[in-house]
């Protein structure tokens, strides 16, 4: 078994090197920020596909002066150009629009200011890819954008979805899983608001390292026979993972502030975001017991092989845990 564990990491590390990463896939990201005088500071961000940016390209309103932006510079992740635009009349009523995205499974983030500091985000995919800006975006155009970028945030987030994945191969009891998934969704709910609105302030690189951390940790726990694991993760794993949940609520928060916040709605769109965060969550949780479920009615001899596939499944989770953790510190 020690073999095919490593057989499975060796082709997973080889043929898909993008799962190393956090997020495999970053988005577009546009941001429109007011200079004053109807001119606008534009940053054009662009995914890099196999060495070269993806071919998609903003279109401001007509209003706005759409000269050809500067060749992007590729900055280790994505691909990056900047300009200054002239609105005469400024944003409101004009279209914004993403040529190319259509043919794309991503999306682009658009975070504008129609005045200095008052900012507003919208999310365009490859089935919408333009949008009217509006006066002052409705309630529920808060909700829907917002509630959105979480549940796009958790499902790219692997290294998130495999922190979830191990408690579920971790914990054994409908019980105890709901109490530890309870506490590590109250406690990430706790750190992102308060990391948000500003109460709580750690810089994201030792963040993202202690997130590797403890993966890493579960991981380990995963490959020990029940009887010697850690006690704390093996009778009462709420306390572990509410430790944990506090951790990636931070990462919860350094993503939600490079997206930026709606000035004078923050309460709203922190709550939309928490509220996708869960509904991604809960889809995962619900997909792998699907899975596990369908399995142990298509080959009833799969509860058999739980232990072993457990522990197979530790080394793939924990190899690449160890790499984050080395890649993260590494970038300090």
């Amino acid at each position: 078994m020690t073999r095919l564990a490593l057989i499975l990491v060796t082709v997973l590390v080889t043929c898909f090197p993008a799962v190393l990463r956090a997020h495999a896939l970053d988005p577009g990201y546009l941001n429109l920020e007011a200079m004053g005088q109807e001119r606008w500071r534009v940053t054009w961000r662009m995914p890099d596909v196999n060495g070269r940016p993806m071919p998609i390209e903003p279109r401001l309103p007509d209003v706005c002066t759409n000269d050809p932006p500067p060749p992007p510079v590729f900055d280790g992740r994505a691909w990056t150009t900047g300009w200054v635009a002239v609105c005469t009349g400024g944003l409101v009523g004009g279209v914004i629009r993403i040529d190319g995205l259509e043919n794309t499974r991503t999306e682009t983030l658009v975070r504008y200011e129609l005045t200095p500091g008052r900012t507003q985000v919208h999310r365009l995919t490859s089935a919408e890819t333009a949008f009217t800006v509006p006066d002052d975006p409705g309630v529920l155009d808060i909700l829907s954008s917002y509630v959105a970028l979480g549940v796009t945030h958790i499902l790219e987030g692997v290294d998130h979805l495999l922190f979830v994945f191990a408690l579920l191969l971790l914990i054994r009891g409908w019980q105890r899983l709901l109490w530890a998934i309870t506490a590590f969704t109250l406690a990430h709910s706790i750190t992102l608001a308060a990391a948000t609105l500003g109460w709580l302030s750690i810089p994201p690189p030792p963040v993202e390292a202690v997130i590797a951390l403890s993966i890493l940790f579960l991981a380990h726990e995963l490959s020990l026979p029940p009887e010697a694991r850690d006690p704390l993760a093996e009778r009462i794993p709420w306390v572990l993972s509410f430790a944990f949940g506090l951790i990636h609520g931070l990462g919860f928060a350094g993503a939600l502030r490079e997206i930026g916040l709606p000035e004078g709605d923050v309460p709203l769109a922190l709550f939309a975001f928490n509220i996708g965060v869960e509904l991604g969550q809960i889809l995962f949780i619900v997909l792998v017991l699907a899975v596990g479920y369908l399995a142990q009615r298509l080959y009833p001899k799969f509860r058999t092989m739980a232990a072993p596939l457990t522990k197979t499944a530790s080394y793939g989770i924990g190899s690449l845990a160890a790499f984050w953790v080395i890649e993260r510190i590494a970038a300090f």
